[in-house]
């Protein structure tokens, strides 16, 4: 009894263990950009349709704030893909189809400063229970990491 309780817990925690080492990844990554927040924007926008994807949307966050009535610092969201790499993820889970396209978020802090965010690709496949499709999430995260690189270092 005591054996079959050290192997189930063992079990637990080896199961357990994996999925959070994935999970780990999913934090929002954020990058300072050089350049101000009208620029970076711009540049994003560039970057990406430079790279062969396609602008889906741009929200933005300010501008329907002040609709509102109300402030919010300079904060858009570019919304962006390439149906060719995203599609197998949907084609596994359908559900994953809330998460994509793309998006990319650039606001400027209280400070000045410009952040660009986004979440990791891998967040895609460990929220909707993905499997065996490491290669995709790994081809949208190069995608992304040079896009904004290129965008925060101009």
């Amino acid at each position: 009894m005591f054996r079959t309780l050290v192997v189930a817990v063992t079990l637990i925690i080896v199961v357990a263990g994996g999925a959070t080492t994935r999970a780990q990844g999913t934090d929002l990554i954020v990058k300072a950009s050089a350049a101000g927040f009208a620029m970076t924007v711009q540049r994003l926008q560039a970057e990406i349709e430079k790279r062969g994807a396609t602008i889906v949307a741009t929200v933005d966050h300010g501008a329907a704030a002040k609709k509102s009535g109300l402030e919010l610092l300079p904060t858009t969201v570019i919304i962006f893909g390439n149906p060719a790499i995203g599609t197998p993820l949907m084609q596994d889970q359908q559900t994953a189809g809330i998460d994509l396209p793309l998006r990319v978020l650039v606001w400027q802090e209280e400070s000045g400063n410009v952040r660009i965010g986004y979440w990791p690709p891998s967040r895609i496949t460990v929220a909707h229970g993905i499997a065996n499709l490491d290669e995709v999430t790994d081809k949208m995260t190069a995608a992304l990491n040079a896009i904004t690189d290129a965008v925060a270092a101009q």
